[in-house]
């Protein structure tokens, strides 16, 4: 019986082990499909079409492959669409980017050009418009943060189409030229991704001029939520659930002027939601603790490695525990950074290569997220200030840059406390809404952080990863133009 309990307890932890490591390694990415503006799930493609005298609305599912090299990504697009009217619409496009990564600026640039592109058309009157002649160039810059990567393209593009109807001459064809232009913008982390898409097209037919904008933006969320446990007798309470989200929204704003044509289409696809259980806390020390939500969320994730049944969240949390946790919420991940020359000595020599956590802090080192006391020591089990673990989750972002130039002043009311090197970390954190300081407007840069403290600095850091960014990528981009 004995050795029973001991199998199932080691069962029922590698069981918990292993989802919580699919958990940390899947993958969020958004991009809307193809440059028209259209919307897709899991089943349903739509967009809309305006080469004609009226808009038309296709809708199907296409057939999407992707090829990936080191330098380079093949993606293939087929469309077989269509409308409620019967019109029909069939497109296959092969998409070609070139990859140059510069490792020394952190950036990733690309070059997409089109390969091979087909496209007919076949309206319910029988127009038939042929896709004769193609150009197209969009190029984007990726900057490539440890929190998160930032994007951002611009593309051109030009379209001729031949046109053909019934009871017209054998010999009559007429041309529609469409020019395209447009920008792309996005982000990229574990938490979530959005893109959005914004093209202006100007049709130029033997009428007159048609003028579009669509606007589109595909989003991807995680987020945790708890989930009760219902009987009053059972071993834990409640636990968190992680709830993943992806939808696609998408608007045209077309004018036919010689028509005194004028509307908008709105188009959304939703994918399923997916849900994944997480590991359940069960510290003793958390009950009406004003920090617990936090605490437990960020053990659930794996964040907090503990194994006693006390958390101590009124106990200072060391410099260590802080940068290792904060690393572990964003997946970051972490690289083999040993040297080749010397692979025994440690970065900082009070802490030993042999811990488990000493990959995160050679990591974070490497890439510019943390700084030593000195240049040989870390002081790992120091107290962390809040100078200290603002200016960890600001550079997690890549975005300490964004400070204004030397000599400003921050808003709040100690800015003269604040050491120089943590200004535009405390400046970027203020701006971002991750710090606001007490109730006098105090940014208290040397006060030492508790482990609750620390807890609920990180997730209001995963918050902002979660939600902030996508509102500043979809609702305020889309909102503004």
């Amino acid at each position: 019986m004995i050795q029973f309990i001991k199998q199932f307890k080691f069962m029922l932890v590698l069981c918990l082990t292993l989802l919580l490591t699919n958990f940390l390694s899947t993958p969020v990415e958004a991009a809307p499909p193809d440059y028209s503006g259209g919307v897709a799930n899991e089943y349903t493609y739509e967009e809309a079409f305006f080469l004609d005298s009226y808009p038309i609305t296709f809708s199907g599912k296409p057939t999407i492959t992707e090829r990936k090299t080191k330098d380079k990504i093949t993606k293939t697009y087929r469309f077989n669409l269509t409308s409620k009217s019967g019109d029909k619409l069939t497109r296959s496009i092969v998409y070609e980017t070139t990859l140059e990564n510069r490792a020394d600026k952190g950036q990733t640039t690309s070059q997409t050009t089109i390969k091979s592109y087909s496209e007919k058309i076949t309206t319910a009157s029988k127009a038939v418009f042929t896709l004769d002649d193609f150009q197209f160039s969009q190029a984007a810059v990726n900057d490539n943060r440890p929190a998160s990567d930032f994007y951002s393209g611009d593309l051109v593009g030009r379209k001729i189409y031949k046109v053909t109807r019934p009871g017209a001459p054998k010999d009559y064809t007429k041309l529609i030229t469409v020019h395209m232009t447009g920008r792309n913008m996005g982000y990229e982390n574990f938490w979530g991704a959005t893109e959005t898409q914004i093209i202006d097209y100007e049709i130029i037919t033997n009428s007159g001029t048609t003028f579009v904008t669509s606007k589109v933006s595909d989003s991807k969320t995680k987020t945790l939520k708890y989930q009760p446990h219902d009987p009053s007798i059972s071993s834990f309470p409640g636990g968190h659930i992680v709830v993943s989200n992806s939808e696609m929204v998408g608007k045209y704003t077309y004018a036919y002027p010689y028509y005194s044509r004028a509307g908008v289409i709105e188009l959304s696809q939703k994918n399923a939601t997916s849900i994944e259980r997480l590991i359940v806390p069960k510290f003793r020390d958390l009950n009406k603790h004003w920090a617990k939500d936090a605490i437990e969320k960020l053990y659930s994730i794996g964040v907090f490695d503990e194994t006693s049944q006390f958390f101590s969240p009124n106990t200072p949390m060391n410099r260590y525990q802080y940068t290792i946790g904060v690393l572990k919420a964003v997946d970051m991940r972490v690289y083999d950074t040993k040297s080749k020359v010397n692979s025994t000595k440690s970065i900082f020599k009070d802490i030993d290569r042999r811990d488990k956590g000493y990959s995160y802090i050679e990591s974070a080192v490497n890439q510019g997220i943390i700084h030593g006391i000195t240049a040989d020591t870390f002081k790992p089990d120091d107290p962390i200030t809040r100078a200290q673990a603002v200016a960890v989750l600001v550079r997690a972002l890549g975005m300490e840059g964004r400070a204004p130039s030397p000599g400003y002043k921050t808003k709040f009311s100690d800015d003269r406390l604040i050491p120089n090197w943590a200004k535009d970390s405390a400046y970027v954190a203020y701006e971002l809404g991750l710090v606001q300081g007490d109730a006098h407007k105090r940014f208290k840069p040397q006060q030492q952080l508790t482990r609750a403290e620390a807890s609920a600095m990180i997730q209001r850091f995963l918050e902002f990863l979660e939600h902030d960014l996508q509102e500043n990528y979809r609702e305020d981009i889309l909102q503004m133009n």
